[in-house]
């Protein structure tokens, strides 16, 4: 029998992280042409811009950590290596934080304060779909070592 989480499961080629981003930037973007409710001003554009740069950074950094470890970057397959270094000490999922700085940035760019309670969905999508998976892989192939960074290291930051 499926369970419930299974049954919306998309196939796997179409169930990625960027998708998902793309959906919810388009959602903040639909939401801003409808609920114009301008906030942010030029100090929110200024804003987004740091925090775009910022959210790219960390994911140029994880995928450069990543692929001198010569391990997966993509979700669903099985990690060849536990990378701790760099970007990873600060964040177990550098990459996915990344994504949600760009949302916040796009919240900030696009000026849709009404749009804010979909990063913590988005995070909560994000940990549902991909993170939990993930981590119950890397703990069933790197057992004690990922269990002692994942008391050192914190989910997003």
């Amino acid at each position: 029998m499926r369970s419930a989480r299974e049954g919306c499961r998309l196939p796997l080629t179409l169930d990625l992280p960027p998708l998902w981003l793309c959906l919810f930037l388009g959602v903040v973007w639909l939401m801003g042409q409808a609920l114009a409710l301008p906030l942010f001003g030029v100090t929110g554009t200024a804003l987004a811009g740091g925090i775009l740069a910022l959210a790219l950074g960390l994911m140029l950094l994880a995928l450069r950590e990543m692929m001198r470890a010569r391990t997966t970057f993509i979700p669903h397959r099985a990690p060849a290596h536990l990378v701790q270094s760099g970007v990873f000490r600060l964040s177990r999922n550098p990459i996915y934080l990344g994504d949600a700085l760009v949302l916040l940035a796009a919240i900030l760019w696009l000026d849709v304060p009404l749009a804010l309670p979909l990063l913590p969905l988005f995070m909560l999508v994000i940990r549902e779909r991909f993170i939990r998976d993930e981590e119950a892989r890397l703990r069933a192939a790197f057992g004690a070592e990922f269990d002692e960074w994942a008391t050192r290291v914190r989910r997003w930051l």
